[in-house]
């Protein structure tokens, strides 16, 4: 069969191939739906992959002409194996979504709103955007913030709570604009306490959501912001920790403990909440790379006061499980135990403390550190702890001798 060449203008400049649903750019510049949209929207570009100019207005404006040019091309070389390109669904536009939101008046209509929004969002990425700013944002926050459903829940406790959770679901889904997030919080002062109250009373899925959620205010907030956090909200992200209601969950709140802890009392919320002993259990239990690193990182955080190291020294496995992690799930991972153990000798080397390091081995870890192929920063971390009581530790029998040898003088 002969070779058909195809048209260069009919192939997406980013997928180089034909296009279904052609749509033009500012820059004047035709591309794949599909494709430009995951340019713009999931790799955050703001600039044309072909002339290299700045996309001032991310609308994309449907190209009719080239896009029945295709199809005709297409089936008249459909003995070639080109199949016809069904027309695309026009997209959705804001004015359909405002129409939405405004009938949905009566619970019954509510509820057809949020399963419409979820289908509609699901569907693309510019249907997000168109979403976002029709006000759609502002709708699902009032209904999260107006239900009852948490207190005045039903017998099985799952009717009353689909609001929720459903506009939860798709606030989250929406991957809202840093000014969207911006904005949430600007206008919802009391938005971050409605997501605590949804972390302690929600459904599994309403509070992984909650959690997910309040990362993403969390990491736009501005200073005052973070540093007037409620202790609540403290004690729910670490509740949810203990319950590990799911891995993405946990996940989310260990990233949302590194994001605010180092805001003015934030760590000390955080163990008085109850994180020091929970972190430390999990770590117990860990063996997942990156959940190691992050716990070892709130770790870190809260032992930097006073409050954490003697949680941490109050745990029978606290020191234990620190050092046990040294030289066994990451650089990083590494690094964080040391600096905890640095802290600990340093602020609380009282001679329990010291002998405790000596019988469980750390002070033995510290050595084999300072033997072994690890970066230059665990090293001489080791090294300013052991030289910080050489006087108790140096000429201990607990230390095998051929570790003794890698003693710093």
């Amino acid at each position: 069969m002969e070779e058909i060449d195809v048209p260069p203008f009919f192939l997406c400049p980013i997928s180089l191939e034909i296009m279904k649903d052609p749509v033009t750019v500012s820059t004047g510049i035709t591309y794949d739906r599909e494709s430009i949209e995951k340019w713009l929207y999931s790799g955050e570009n703001t600039t044309c992959p072909v002339t290299k100019q700045v996309i001032a207005d991310s609308e994309l404006t449907p190209n009719h002409t080239l896009r029945r040019l295709i199809q005709s091309w297409c089936v008249l070389n459909a003995s070639h194996g080109f199949e016809r390109i069904p027309t695309p669904r026009p997209p959705i536009n804001k004015a359909q979504i405002a129409k939405l939101l405004t009938d949905a008046k009566s619970p019954q209509q509510q509820t057809k709103c949020l399963r419409r929004l979820q289908s509609i969002a699901a569907e693309n990425a510019t249907n997000k955007r168109c979403i976002e700013a029709a006000g759609a944002v502002e709708f699902l926050a009032a209904i999260v913030i107006n239900s009852n459903s948490m207190e005045e829940s039903s017998e099985d406790g799952v009717d009353s709570t689909r609001p929720t959770d459903e506009a939860l679901s798709i606030l989250y889904n929406l991957q809202l604009s840093e000014a969207g997030l911006k904005n949430l919080l600007g206008k919802n002062s009391d938005f971050v306490e409605c997501l605590t109250r949804v972390m302690q009373r929600g459904t599994y899925e309403s509070r992984a959501y909650g959690a997910l959620l309040l990362k993403s205010l969390m990491e736009v907030a501005d200073p005052m912001q973070l540093t007037r956090l409620n202790p609540q909200l403290f004690i729910e992200a670490i509740q949810i920790l203990q319950d590990q209601i799911s891995y993405q969950a946990s996940k989310t709140i260990l990233q949302l403990l590194i994001n605010v802890c180092p805001w003015g009392r934030n760590r000390v919320k955080a163990v008085e909440a109850g994180g020091v002993p929970i972190l430390i259990d999990l770590l117990l239990d860990s063996t997942e790379k990156r959940a190691c690193e992050m716990i070892l990182t709130v770790l870190e955080m809260m032992c930097g006061c006073a409050e954490g190291r003697a949680e941490l020294l109050g745990h029978a496995a606290g020191l234990a499980v620190v050092s046990k992690k040294i030289l066994r799930v990451s650089q990083v991972a590494s690094e964080r135990a040391v600096r905890i153990l640095l802290v600990v000798s340093k602020f609380c080397p009282t001679p329990s403390v010291l002998q405790e390091m000596l019988q469980l081995g750390v002070v033995s870890k510290l050595c084999l550190v300072l033997q072994v192929d690890c970066s230059s920063k665990i090293k001489e971390r080791a090294r300013e702890v052991l030289k910080l009581h050489a006087r108790a530790w140096k000429n201990s029998p607990c230390i095998p001798t051929n570790l003794l040898s890698s003693y710093p003088a």
